[in-house]
Parts: structure tokens; C-alpha cells; sequence
């Protein structure tokens, strides 16, 4: 008897050696067990792993184009470090890109859309764990821009949420962050119910360079050598 299809495990969707350590470590960077400037040992993953050296290798080159890791001569992969000048050009084009992509969304958005975006509101809300809070602000924003049927644009929204997330972290954990940025999306949604797609837009752009400046704002300086 032929086995059926759903018998047989799909292992082409099944996450290489590659995409595990990939995972690993980017969430290491983001939480910031591994900090800006400081080296990633291929032969000390490899061996955590127990792997070749290969599968780090082209973990730590997609984190190279997301932007995360950096290679130097004599160093290898490091983390990278971001000026407050590139922080402020990121997080221009995510607003760019959010509001151009909530203002797509907002004509088709329905009843679904927006009990979702409750939800993760007030999931967000609640939250207490700091881990968390990056998590839970992505879903809010991104579900409010998937009835825009622009996946390549909310890609892009990705990965830009992606080189900055170890710094949201940090300022979602400044006095008053979650329950400025809580006030925020429930203004964001309630645009959104109205179907304002102008006014969205408008609140999303705020949204984000008013994270800005608070980051920048409360951001430890660097200690001068």
C-alpha cells in the first residue's frame, strides 16, 4: 500500500542545523547576552552545537545582511554596534514603511482584524515581562498591516523591527515606556475602527520617533576610553 502524504513528515519544513543558530544566536543578541562589540567564537558554537563549523557559518553571514553581526580582520564575527545617527535613520524608515503600510491595510481591515489587535493590546498591556514586550508590540503592529496583502513590504517592516529590537527592548524598559507606547496603539486601533487610514498613518509615524527620541534620551552613553 503507498503511504499518503500525511504520514510522511515534511522535512523540507523542518529547521536546518543553519536556522537553529541563526535563532540562537540572534535572541542572544537581542536580550544582549551577547553585547555590542563582542566576538563570536565560530569553533564555541560549533562545539555547543556539535556541529562543523559550517552551519555557523552561514548562520553568522544571514545575521551579517540582517545587519546584527559584522566581520573583522583579525576579530571574525562580532556584534554590531549602532550609532545614534544610524538609530535615528532606522527608525525613519520604519516609520516610512509602517505608516505607508497601516495606511494600505486600513480599507481592508475587518472585525477579525480588529479583535485581534485588541487582543495583542491588551496582552501588551498586561505584560510584566520585559522579554515579552518586543514580542507582543510586533504582533500588534504587524497583524494591523497584513490586510494590506503586501507580504514583500511587511518583510521589509521585519527585517528593519529585527536590527533594532535590542533597543526597543531597552526603551519599552524606560519609566513609562509600556504605558506610553500601551496609550499609543489603543489610538492606533481606534483610527483603525474608523477606517482613517490618514490618521493611522499620521499616529503610526508619531508612534515610532516618539520611541526614538525616548531611546536616544535615556540610551547609556559610552564611556570614553
Amino acid at each position: 500500500m503507498p503511504l499518503k502524504s500525511e504520514q510522511v513528515p515534511n522535512l523540507g519544513a523542518a529547521p536546518t542545523a543553519s536556522d537553529v543558530i541563526l535563532k540562537f544566536i540572534r535572541e542572544s543578541i537581542i536580550d544582549g547576552t551577547l553585547d555590542e562589540g563582542e566576538p563570536i567564537r565560530q569553533d564555541d558554537v560549533a562545539r555547543l552545537f556539535n556541529v562543523s563549523k559550517i552551519p555557523v557559518r552561514e548562520a553568522l553571514k544571514r545575521l551579517e545582511a540582517e545587519g546584527l553581526v559584522a566581520f573583522q580582520r583579525n576579530k571574525g564575527a562580532v556584534v554590531t554596534s549602532v550609532s545614534e545617527p544610524e538609530i535615528v535613520q532606522i527608525f525613519e524608515v520604519r516609520a516610512i514603511l509602517e505608516s505607508s503600510a497601516i495606511r494600505f491595510s486600513v480599507p481592508h481591515m475587518t472585525e477579525a482584524t480588529f479583535e485581534r489587535a485588541q487582543a495583542y493590546c491588551d496582552a501588551f498591556g498586561r505584560e510584566t515581562n520585559v522579554a515579552r514586550w518586543a514580542e507582543l508590540n510586533w504582533q500588534f503592529h504587524s497583524c494591523l498591516y497584513e490586510d494590506a496583502a503586501r507580504p514583500f513590504l511587511l518583510n521589509m517592516i521585519r527585517s528593519v523591527n529585527d536590527r533594532i529590537e535590542r533597543y526597543l527592548r531597552v526603551q519599552l524598559s524606560l519609566s513609562k515606556g509600556q504605558e506610553t507606547a500601551d496609550r499609543e496603539h489603543r489610538q492606533i486601533l481606534e483610527a483603525c475602527r474608523r477606517h482613517d487610514g490618514d490618521q493611522a498613518a499620521a499616529l503610526v509615524h508619531t508612534h515610532i520617533m516618539h520611541a526614538c527620541d525616548s531611546l536616544l534620551k535615556h540610551r547609556p552613553k559610552a564611556t570614553p576610553a
